[in-house]
């Protein structure tokens, strides 16, 4: 199951872009977005990664 942003909280610092080992977050608008939803692994590494509690599984 991919994670959830919530828009709201992020604020694009980008680190979830960064340990994505599997590049399916970008930057979008100054904002994460899950560009490629149906290659996340699951591994939670952006959930970690975020200091603001952006992103939920």
């Amino acid at each position: 199951m991919p994670p959830k942003i919530n828009v709201k909280k992020c604020t694009g610092c980008g680190e979830c872009v960064k340990v994505c080992p599997v590049n399916c977050l970008e930057l979008k608008g100054k904002k994460s977005a899950l560009t490629r939803p149906k290659d996340c692994i699951d591994c939670r590494a952006c959930e970690v990664s975020c200091k603001f509690g952006t992103i939920s599984f």
